[in-house]
């Protein structure tokens, strides 16, 4: 069985397909009355243009018209919300055609009596939908009741969104505090490593082979503890220490060349971070 909301729907979509059909009629009715012929109608492209054009624009009009009415809210809108009025909105050309046709009953020109019909459905359409449909929303906004209930209704909306910004800076603010928390856990286990660590690269120089199997097996360990995220804060110590420490020394960044291609580690070239001894 057919819902009551489709049903408005199909009437709307049948009735402006009339309404089409009768400013088609009364286009080529006008374009034939001026002395155009049938194949200048349908083959010339501005006479052709301007009937595909309303066509289309009245079909969306329609469409847009129907999903915008659809969502109206029935506090602040108590008239043109009813289902009695969005079936007198929707079925109107029809009304139109039949109220043209009560006028041209017994006419004996068959262009005349389509005609008649056509007027009719066009000037009750657009009547209804370009003017006294905007006329009655206006009005219904205007009513005490209407505002009052759009002022609670936008207060809730304010209300929720702000509490959603508040929920959305509560979860920022624990994912910051969480990742404070497991920084500073990762710190504590990760400054042995660095005291080895720094050792390694401050007498790199000797034994070298090594050394850099101790400090890959470093990067192992400072990978499994936190990633590539755990390997950079490693580095990032390591190499401060060194600075602060060893700084009549050359500074090579050892560490970055000998964890290339351990636990996703991306470092530099050679040639950016320097060479090694003996190179």
């Amino acid at each position: 069985m057919m819902s009551k909301h489709r049903l408005l729907k199909l009437i709307h979509l049948l009735s402006t397909i009339w309404f089409g059909l009768c400013v088609v009629y009364i286009l080529i009715l006008g374009l034939r009355q001026a002395g155009v012929r049938w194949w200048v109608i349908f083959s010339l492209s501005g006479h052709s243009a301007v009937i595909v054009f309303l066509m289309v624009s009245v079909y969306l009009f329609a469409v847009f018209k129907g999903a915008d009415r659809s969502r109206k809210i029935v506090h602040e809108y108590p008239l043109s919300s009813t289902d009695y009025y969005m079936f007198f909105y929707g079925a109107i050309p029809f009304l139109g055609g039949l109220a043209g046709l009560s006028g041209v009953i017994g006419m004996r020109s068959t262009t005349q009596f389509f005609l008649g019909i056509s007027y009719a459905t066009l000037g009750a359409t657009f009547m209804v939908w370009i003017i006294i449909d905007p006329l009655i929303g206006i009005i219904e906004t205007l009513l005490p009741d209407s505002r009052r209930h759009r002022r609670e209704r936008l207060a809730l909306v304010r209300a929720e969104r702000a509490e959603q910004q508040q929920a959305r800076d509560r979860l920022l603010a624990d994912l910051e505090i969480r990742e404070k928390t497991l920084r500073s856990e990762r710190l504590a286990k990760l400054k042995p490593l660095s005291a080895r660590l720094l050792e390694l690269v401050r007498d790199a120089g000797d034994d070298y082979e090594q050394k850099e199997s101790e400090a890959m097996d470093i990067g192992v360990k400072a990978s499994r503890i936190g990633g590539l995220d755990g390997m950079r804060q490693l580095h990032e110590m390591t190499m401060e220490q060194f600075k602060s420490k060893q700084r009549d020394i050359p500074q090579v960044d050892y560490i970055a060349q000998w964890w290339d291609g351990v636990g996703g580690w991306l470092g530099r070239s050679l040639s950016e971070k320097g060479r090694l001894p003996g190179d």
